[in-house]
């Protein structure tokens, strides 16, 4: 079930958190720092699958500079609302990365362990630079050792869904970002995605 301000997942309700206006308002502040950072340059955009297809495809319309993009798809999840901690690469890249300015496109950084592993596989390529720019960040809880250059919205560690995530696949196409609400009878301490 589905209503503006709630989605209704298998007894799990989930509240609207962040809104499709604050989601675009905020995409178009990090395009802007985008396009005057690499003013000078061609980056390449990195996507992270599925997951981050609707904030990229959303920034991406935003970025004034000339620029390249190309896609990871990596497997940490399944169905699941939390990460096995197992890393798995389910599509490389197309495009060569040495001496190219490199920026991660990610839905949200949680533990950080994909983030990580992507840092990890990049740098072993000699980039010019590299970056990260995500629409979530779960500062909580992410280990990572790295700064995280651009962040849509610090959120606390809770479950989230919409906006390209998902829960069991479904749910990516909601136009704003729903929280699970403790009080529905699902588990409501999970962390979420990475």
């Amino acid at each position: 079930m589905r209503k503006d301000s709630i989605v209704i997942n298998n007894n799990e309700t989930f509240k609207l958190f962040i809104t499709e206006e604050e989601i675009r308002k905020r995409i178009s502040e990090l395009a802007d720092e985008l396009n005057r950072d690499f003013h000078d340059r061609v980056p390449i955009f990195i996507g992270i699958l599925n997951g981050s297809f609707i904030f990229m495809s959303d920034l991406i319309r935003e970025i004034t500079i000339d620029c390249e993009i190309d896609f990871f798809k990596l497997s940490s999840y399944g169905d699941a609302k939390i990460s096995s901690g197992d890393v798995r690469m389910l599509k490389d890249l197309n495009c060569e990365v040495e001496e190219r300015d490199i920026v991660i496109v990610e839905d949200v950084v949680d533990s950080g362990l994909s983030i990580a592993y992507i840092r990890n596989l990049i740098m072993q390529q000699n980039p010019r630079s590299f970056s990260v720019v995500t629409l979530l960040y779960k500062k909580e809880v992410a280990k990572v050792d790295f700064p995280i250059d651009y962040v849509g919205f610090e959120i606390p560690t809770e479950f989230v869904i919409g906006y390209g995530l998902d829960y069991a696949q479904k749910w990516r196409n909601l136009r704003s970002i729903y929280v699970l609400d403790p009080s529905s009878d699902g588990n409501a301490s999970t962390t979420g995605e990475d």
